[in-house]
């Protein structure tokens, strides 16, 4: 498990830095896409979670759910083109999942993707990923997790 400044982040996952959010694709070759625990220290606390509906294709860097903390209401962004082909009925029971859990149980959409070599190149994964956080981080002014 990597971290950067105190964050978590499992160098075998992919990560899209810009929409802060995890990929991993699975033996299917479909991919499940969830907020990095950076994001959820960012969002604070997380109250509220809607997905877009199973059989949705969402287009890279589009919405794929909308969450909502105290302090933040906005889009998780997918980081490939695909069809929705299930969501997380845990999260939508407990979202503070994504908080506690957010590269297990609060993961946030599995989806077919449409063109997954086509799109994936850009995703960051090892210490290219961790890097890549630190960079974000001191863009951002994050202080850690």
């Amino acid at each position: 498990m990597g971290a950067v400044r105190g964050c978590d982040i499992p160098e075998d996952l992919m990560y899209s830095i810009d929409n802060n959010v995890w990929v991993r694709r699975e033996s299917d070759g479909n991919i499940t896409v969830g907020l990095t625990s950076y994001a959820g220290s960012l969002a604070g606390q997380i109250v509220s979670y809607t997905p877009k509906k199973v059989g949705k294709e969402v287009k890279k860097d589009k919405s794929c759910a909308t969450v909502e903390s105290g302090k933040w209401v906005g889009p998780a962004k997918t980081p490939v083109t695909g069809e929705i082909v299930a969501i997380n009925d845990a999260v939508s029971a407990k979202p503070s999942l994504i908080n506690e859990d957010p590269y297990g149980e609060g993961w946030l959409v599995k989806l077919k993707p449409a063109d997954w070599d086509g799109e994936s190149g850009d995703l960051k994964t090892g210490a290219d990923a961790l890097s890549a956080f630190e960079s974000k981080m001191d863009a951002d002014g994050f202080g850690g997790c």
